[in-house]
């Protein structure tokens, strides 16, 4: 059976599986399609929190991330598990125990003001718009491998399938098929990651094959790694960062983002009770940690596999790297899987020096120009996308077709599965939020349903029609997201649970605050809407703002969101005094049995 059979037959039954599920838990009300009837099992919503929270960005571009930038790129893992546990802790039980259906709910209600609703349904949409162009770019990429189709044709393909499942099946059928997302995923993250940990250290484990002796060169494996990086001009695998700054603004970006994710948030709704929220969150943190534990060990042996098939002889113990480097891969012998990915357009070749011969260095690098120059190197002839690493290992490591065609339907789940619960977020905004709660508050359960379904549709177009252009790689986009999450909706959630002084004008004012910034900064370098070519200052460090970068802005918006609200809040009057009592009632300990709905 052909490779391409046996993606076929993997991807094509995970879909069946995916829309069967939808089919058999089609929602018939809006509780149904909002929060899945309220019903959930803790350990059955832990599982889907984990399959919504291990996007795109987790499963496909985390692991090139890290491969590509080492120590530098672990902002991406702290910040996302750190405020993972912020959300868990700080925010889910309480908004559980308010009883309602969304975070607009949440705020319009606690803030008294449908001005902060509104407010609130925009940062919203903003961020997990943005958060859907990561996954689309994510689907695109898997699709168009597997499937053999263009890039273009991969997103469009992701679009209709979210479209069969999400739109008709609403958070019930999310919620299950986001189990068997989650099945499939951790099934095809971990079982290549097992293989390629023995076939290069000889260890079972990935995360400890990470600290193990390479097989070939008798080595550490992270040394072997970053010596073969330095003497490419890439920058050692451990190396520190000389912007401290930019990389705690970033890692407390991601946290507050991840704290303020409306997808994820939406999921603490489905659970019968507080203390099931408690619960949840705990199962989900354990499902997510056997992912998280082992992608740092997917990057680092993807990148040795992927520098040591360019140059194979710089794979064993070597004294003089300059015969190993010289003897580079030619290119009419490279291997199957190159060609593959080629047709993708996601990996290129450019022979500069008419050699015939791959050279993939780093031409950035002043201070090893001479070194390439005398190698006869005249510039890097590969380029390839760091969104691929994670589905080439496979392939780059010769493991079994099967196994390829897991890790097919794994990163196609890992897309979907959030990009179905951050259209849900987006379509219940505008539904609940905006049509049934402002503009018309007799609209019929019925018609509630199809508003919510179109508006799902539409932003399944939108976000394909800005995956097809992407502002950077998937997990930059999510970063993106989660800046403009933190800077806007995470402060209002931790205001209106913990403080009792801030009222409706201070939430408002901090939201917008919070958002314009943000979004100003981050339009600045990359252009307004993320249309190419409209940035007004280049995305390069010598022009960021205190070297920090727009990825890392969030948290800044966020400390602005802080301090206009309490700034406006203490110049006007106090909340009225029935949702200062609300504030507390949330907030108390006791009663963590059935939510309120206040």
């Amino acid at each position: 059976m052909s490779q391409f059979a046996i993606n076929l037959l993997f991807v094509g039954a995970s879909f069946a599986l995916y829309i069967g599920i939808a089919v058999w838990a089609r929602a018939g009300s809006t509780k149904d399609f909002y929060v899945a009837g309220g019903g959930v099992h803790p350990i059955t919503n832990g599982m889907a929190t984990a399959a919504d929270w291990m996007s795109a960005a987790s499963f496909i571009s985390m692991a090139g991330l890290l491969a590509s930038g080492g120590y530098a790129n672990s902002s991406f893992l702290m910040g996302w598990t750190g405020g993972y546990v912020i959300l868990a802790m700080l925010l889910a039980p309480y908004l559980r125990k308010f009883g309602k259906f969304t975070v607009p709910d949440f705020i319009g209600d606690r803030f008294y003001s449908n001005t902060a609703r509104l407010v609130a349904v925009v940062c919203l949409v903003v961020a997990s718009v943005t958060y859907v162009i990561g996954q689309m770019t994510g689907a695109g990429v898997a699709f168009s491998r597997f499937l053999e189709v263009s890039n273009t044709w991969g997103i469009w393909i992701a679009a209709f399938i979210v479209f069969l499942y999400a739109v008709f099946g609403g958070m019930k059928g999310i919620t299950y098929t986001q189990v068997a997302q989650y099945v499939v995923l951790i099934v095809a993250y971990t079982i290549p990651a097992v293989f390629i940990a023995l076939q290069l250290t000889g260890n079972p484990i990935p995360m400890f094959g990470m600290f193990s002796v390479h097989n070939e060169s008798g080595m550490p494996l992270l040394a072997k790694l970053s010596e073969v990086l330095v003497e490419l001009g890439f920058q050692d695998y451990a190396a520190d960062v000389d912007n401290k700054l930019n990389m705690v603004l970033f890692t407390l970006s991601l946290m507050v983002g991840t704290a303020g994710l409306p997808h994820v948030i939406i999921r603490f709704f489905t659970v019968p009770r507080v203390a099931d929220a408690r619960w949840s969150a705990g199962w989900a943190l354990v499902f997510i940690a056997l992912l998280y534990l082992t992608a740092p060990a997917v990057a680092s042996m993807a990148r040795l596999n992927l520098l040591t098939t360019v140059y194979p002889e710089a794979s064993g113990q070597v004294e003089n790297y300059e015969e190993a480097m010289g003897d580079a891969l030619l290119y009419e012998e490279r291997p199957d899987w190159f060609r593959t990915w080629e047709e993708t357009g996601l990996i290129t070749f450019n022979d500069q020096n008419d050699d015939g011969r791959i050279q993939f260095y780093n031409e950035g690098n002043e201070a090893f120009a001479s070194t390439a120059a005398e190698r006869g190197w005249e510039g890097n002839e590969l380029t390839v996308n760091n969104d691929i690493l994670v589905l080439a290992n496979p392939e780059i490591a010769n493991l079994p077709g099967w196994v390829i065609g897991l890790i097919a339907a794994g990163g196609i789940a890992a897309a979907l599965s959030t990009a179905a619960g951050l259209l849900l977020a987006i379509s219940s905004a505008i539904s609940h939020d905006l049509i049934k709660t402002t503009i018309n508050p007799n609209i019929t359960e019925k018609g509630e349903m199809l508003a919510a379904r179109i508006s799902m549709g539409g932003a399944i177009l939108l976000a394909t029609y800005l995956g097809l252009n992407p502002p950077g790689f998937a997990a930059q986009t999510v970063a993106l997201a989660f800046g403009i999450a933190g800077a806007s909706l995470f402060p209002a959630l931790m205001m209106g649970i913990f403080s009792k002084r801030v009222n409706n004008k201070g939430a408002v004012a901090g939201m917008l605050a919070g958002l314009i910034a943000t979004l100003l900064y981050i339009f600045t370098y990359l252009g307004w809407l993320f249309i190419p070519g409209t940035n007004m200052l280049p995305n390069t460090p010598d022009n960021w703002i205190l070297g920090i970068s727009p990825l890392s802005f969030g948290a800044i918006g966020a400390m602005i969101n802080f301090a206009v609200a309490f700034a406006v809040s203490s110049a006007t009057e106090e909340p009225p005094q029935e949702i200062q009592d609300l504030v507390e009632s949330v907030r108390f300990p006791k009663g963590a049995g059935v939510a309120i709905d206040h």
